[in-house]
């Protein structure tokens, strides 16, 4: 493939192409950025759970424990308790990265809020997975750089925006059986 001219796939085998690039996103860059953003400190699950409130809190620094539990339940198969866990292990020394609050409206529901600790291991996490990410851009050309983010961006919005791409349908999707 040729740095300046990206190949022109046919429109009719564009989403085996897209499919044929998930596990290798995934896995390699995804499971890669993940490792960074632990630092060799954190589990995936506590990882998670600060990038989620990094990049969906309010404030990029609270979030209702319920939906924390709600997006790690949509992406992998993890228990509320294992979360719950997670979640606590962050609070507790020797970490001290997030406080456990009372919701302002809710007596059942919890606030997750990073400490000033917590404020800089994330801000941390971002520098480091920056860095790993830039190995790669540095690599490409200014219009690699620009695609690659354009589609990304794009291939979001598009999921977020369409009912059955945006919620993962309990037990998957249903394959036919060989005969």
């Amino acid at each position: 493939m040729s740095k300046t001219q990206p190949p022109k796939i046919p429109r009719d085998r564009a989403a085996q192409e897209f499919l044929e690039l998930f596990f290798p996103i995934h896995y390699t860059v995804g499971m890669r950025v993940e490792e960074t953003f632990c630092g060799g400190v954190l589990s995936r699950q506590q990882a998670i759970v600060l990038w989620l409130i990094r990049s969906k809190g309010e404030g990029r620094k609270a979030m209702d424990r319920k939906e924390i539990e709600q997006d790690m339940a949509d992406w992998y198969e993890i228990t509320s308790s294992a979360i719950s866990k997670a979640i606590r292990s962050l609070a507790k020394p020797p970490l001290n990265l997030v406080t456990i609050a009372e919701h302002p409206t809710s007596g059942r529901e919890k606030r997750i809020v990073l400490t000033a600790k917590g404020e800089k291991f994330v801000s941390q996490m971002y520098e480091n997975g920056s860095s790993l990410i830039k190995i790669a851009t540095d690599q490409m050309t200014p219009e690699e750089v620009n695609m690659g983010i354009y589609m990304f961006k794009r291939i979001s919005e598009i999921f977020a925006a369409t009912p059955e791409l945006a919620r993962r349908p309990k037990g998957g999707m249903r394959a036919q059986q060989p005969d």
